[in-house]
């Protein structure tokens, strides 16, 4: 379910309504231990946060009129997904984040390269959500971005 919101209130206000206090909390644990640095932004129809232009003019490869993308959520038709490109392109910040899930949910994680997937608000660790948050800034992000993606 791709949103055709402007802004994140728009997506919240669109969101059904047995989800809004989730994302509304989700949004918050990721405001709360964002780096400096980091935008809010609505980014590919979703909350997302990215590297502003004016921290890294470069701007995304596949697109450099789009700022670098980082990490996302949105409330999709069976579940909602938090994606987190740090853990994508960083295998010892992944294995970190596999390793401690565990200690915070005995659900299996439903994880692809980037993307979680949690089928109910209860299965979502914000606390560890909050933790992968504050660990990457905008500086580290680029240095990992440009060793991981760009030629």
């Amino acid at each position: 379910m791709t949103s055709q919101a402007q802004n994140p209130e728009e997506y919240i206000k669109e969101v059904p309504e047995e989800r809004k206090v989730t994302i509304i909390k989700l949004r918050n644990v990721i405001l709360e231990n964002l780096p400096k640095g980091f935008k809010e932004a609505m980014s590919y129809g979703m909350i997302g946060y990215v590297v502003p232009h004016e921290i890294y003019p470069s701007g995304y490869h596949c697109d450099p009129k789009l700022p670098l993308p980082f990490m996302s959520f949105a409330s999709q038709k069976n579940s909602i997904n938090f994606y987190h490109m740090g853990i994508y392109a960083d295998k010892e910040l992944y294995n970190w984040f596999v390793t401690e899930y565990g200690k915070f949910s005995k659900k299996k994680l439903d994880m692809g390269k980037s993307c979680m997937r949690f089928k109910k608000a209860e299965d979502i660790p914000f606390d560890l959500l909050g933790e992968l948050v504050s660990k990457i800034t905008p500086q580290d992000w680029i240095a990992t971005y440009e060793k991981a993606f760009t030629k």
